[in-house]
């Protein structure tokens, strides 16, 4: 008989069985605010996450908060239902506890130690009064030339109702009492000025190293001139934050979707508030007067030890003269198949090219289509745009291509949260210059990336084909991990050709031979792989899966994944984000481990291996394991069938992530997690580091995008 043991099942049983989407993904935002605390960063590194950690509660709080608000309110209901059961109220309340204390950590961070830190090094933010003569007087001029013009000081009265505070709007608050009241009047009144965006934020101020004021501090020092005639009682810095999800019905959609989304964009502008920061240590009945205009409770008011929104530190990234106080630079590489002026065509024509960004070159993925724009045998291109970004070589390649009358598609993302605008203008563009432009279906995003170049050679015509893992953007290519692979093997061209009939003329009935497409067949394939390897395990062969991603939500893969734990599958996973797995529960998930890198690159890349030896199938994905990637969304996974790269995936690029024990963090069974550190007479490594000193060790030199 078998032995029991008590305290082991007192443990599986006291552990939950999933941890909250949302839960999880503040403790993801804490481990970016553990990098801008780690003093083994460099220090503009540290101001970096500081900024990373504002950006993201921001986003956050515009989607995911306001949903959980809405659903409060029965205004919405949750697209999809919490693993762990948890209600509303209890996320609204655990969330806004959880952010308060990050936020508090994050400011203390930021006045304690690093500020002071970067002003030995000769960076200072400082207040009007620690300011110079010759600084006061640049100041003065400075306000009275370009500052005062645009500022606009409104009054809130039954005269001049409530304006418009914009989404993450900056604005200075002040209780004004007026010396001369008109009769009637009120004895105080509650009035705003905006901090205008079309001016630097962070001003630079003359003298030695590198002097900043805040523009809010700048104006809030001259108040007076702006309410002549009135006593400033108190006053604050406030942001208000907005419901920013963009919601558009393809039911109610009768023409052209991107009229639907600018007008979307337009209606976002007054959604409901969901949170109000203001400096802390200011006048209460101001906060009070202020959040009662915002219908504002008391958790959703942040009182903030500093600057409002972190993220204008993120400017002094470029501040020249202070390499000592960032990472080292580095300059991506060419692959020793992509030399500088190479025949992009004939590279792939050898085989099969993988990309590992950014360490290789995205400059590749750029000359690929400006050589297809250029190339009289090209005669058609077809793109899937997610997010390109403001200035996109990719999209100019297109315009480029269409202009000299090639057949190009793109098919184009309009709902891409928060580059709805931008992509709105590249495809009005595009249409210019005679791209056939496509927005995909109205009740699913289109999320894969991919290319197809269509080129004649001899009698016969020739797909060329790129998928990647992450989005045709140049700039965040940079500073995102991902893979690509170019392809010209005939099941992965026909592939594609289909996937795009799909896209542009809602064509079906394809019997896909190469690609895994969402939401057809992605969740139904990745179970069944799931499975495979769970029945390999219980024949008493060796089995094994390994998932990097940046989310883990779907209730039906994790259920999946405890099974096969639980048949001797060995499951190593490195979720960046949001993971509603819990591991090493005994009983149910002994055999996975669940890993985050947070690192100088956002680990973005996604791949999926199921097997145990080299013949594994290896796959890599635009799709994390996700309810919305699996049924509200158009994915693609793909697998790597070139030995050499699957050698390279299988035996470099996986186990050298698994290796990092500078940057990673191990979750822990109760949902928390803990920095893995190298054991005694074990070395560091950073797999990151590693990377960067692979490719520049067997890779040649290439100028930057």
């Amino acid at each position: 008989m078998a032995v029991v043991d008590e305290q082991a099942l007192t443990t599986a049983e006291s552990l939950p069985r999933y941890v909250n989407r949302d839960v999880s993904w503040l403790e993801f935002n804490g481990r970016v605010l553990e990098e801008a605390e780690d003093e083994t960063n460099p220090l503009l590194e540290r101001v970096k996450f500081l900024s990373i950690v504002s950006s993201n509660l921001d986003e956050f709080m515009m989607v995911r908060v306001s949903g959980i608000r809405s659903q409060l309110s029965g205004a919405e209901q949750p697209v999809d239902e919490t693993l762990d059961g948890s209600s509303p109220q209890y996320l609204f309340n655990r969330i806004h506890e959880r952010n308060h204390e990050l936020v508090g950590r994050q400011y203390a961070c930021l006045q304690q130690a690093v500020l002071p830190a970067i002003a030995e090094h000769g960076i200072r933010l400082l207040g009007p009064e620690q300011l110079s003569k010759t600084q006061q007087q640049y100041v003065e001029d400075y306000f009275e030339q370009t500052v005062f013009p645009v500022l606009t000081p409104m009054a809130i009265d039954p005269s001049h109702p409530t304006p418009h505070l914009q989404n993450r709007g900056l604005y200075l608050a002040a209780m004004v009492q007026p010396v001369q009241r008109r009769r009637g009047g009120p004895k105080r009144l509650l009035s705003v000025v905006q901090i205008p965006t079309v001016l630097p934020r962070m001003v630079e101020l003359p003298g030695v190293g590198s002097d900043f004021i805040l523009l809010e501090q700048l104006v809030a020092s001259r108040l007076d001139r702006l309410f002549g005639g009135s006593t400033i009682n108190s006053w604050t810095t406030i942001r208000v934050t907005r419901d920013a999800d963009l919601d558009i019905d393809g039911d109610e959609v009768m023409h052209d979707l991107s009229q639907a989304i600018e007008e979307g964009l337009r209606a976002l502008k007054h959604r409901d508030p969901v949170r109000l920061e203001v400096t802390a240590g200011v006048d209460e009945k101001l906060v009070a007067t202020v959040a009662e205009q915002m219908q504002l409770g008391p958790e959703e008011i942040y009182h903030v030890d500093g600057p409002l929104d972190l993220t204008a530190l993120m400017s002094w990234q470029s501040l020249a003269g202070y390499d000592h106080l960032r990472d080292a630079a580095f300059t991506p590489r060419r692959p020793a198949e992509f030399p500088e002026d190479a025949d992009v065509f004939a590279a792939i024509r050898k085989r099969d090219i993988l990309m590992h960004h950014p360490y290789q070159s995205f400059g590749c993925v750029v000359d690929f289509l400006e050589q297809a724009a250029e190339d009289p045998n090209v005669l058609a291109i077809k793109q899937t745009l997610y997010r390109s970004g403001s200035e996109s070589p990719i999209v100019r390649a297109l315009m480029s291509a269409a202009e000299t009358g090639k057949n190009v598609t793109a098919v184009v993302e309009l709902k891409a949260r928060f580059d709805e605008r931008a992509n709105v203008s590249w495809a009005r563009q595009m249409e210019r210059a005679g791209v056939h432009v496509v927005f995909g279906f109205l009740d699913l995003k289109t999320h894969c990336k991919t290319t197809l170049v269509v080129r004649r050679e001899g009698n016969r015509l020739r797909r060329y084909v790129h998928l990647g893992t992450g989005n045709y953007n140049a700039t965040t290519a940079k500073i995102y991990t991902d893979l690509g692979l170019f392809t010209c093997r005939q099941k992965f061209g026909e592939d594609v050709s289909a996937l795009f009939n799909m896209l542009t003329g809602y064509s079906l009935g394809h019997p896909w031979k190469r690609l895994v497409i969402a939401p057809h067949d992605l969740q139904v394939k990745t179970l069944e792989l799931v499975h495979r390897e769970t029945k390999r395990a219980s024949e008493g062969q060796p089995a094994r899966i390994f998932g990097k991603l940046n989310s883990l939500v779907d209730g039906d893969v994790i259920e999946a994944l405890y099974e096969a734990s639980q048949a001797g599958v060995e499951i190593d996973l490195i979720c960046r984000g949001s993971c509603c797995l819990v591991p090493g529960v005994p009983g149910l998930s002994d055999n996975i481990r669940v890993r985050s890198i947070i690192d100088r690159f956002l680990e973005h890349s996604r791949i999926y291996i199921f097997g145990a030896d080299s013949n594994a199938d290896v796959y890599l994905s635009s799709a994390d394991w996700m309810p919305r990637n699996f049924r509200r969304r158009v994915e693609a996974m793909f697998p790597i069938l070139e030995p050499t790269l699957k050698k390279r995936i299988i035996e470099s690029i996986v186990p050298t992530l698994q290796a990092d024990n500078v940057k990673a963090r191990e979750m822990q069974p109760d949902g928390s997690y803990r920095r893995v550190k190298p054991g005694k007479g074990t070395p560091t490594m950073r797999s990151q580091v590693r990377f960067l000193e692979e490719i520049a060790a067997h890779e040649v030199d290439d100028d930057d995008v």
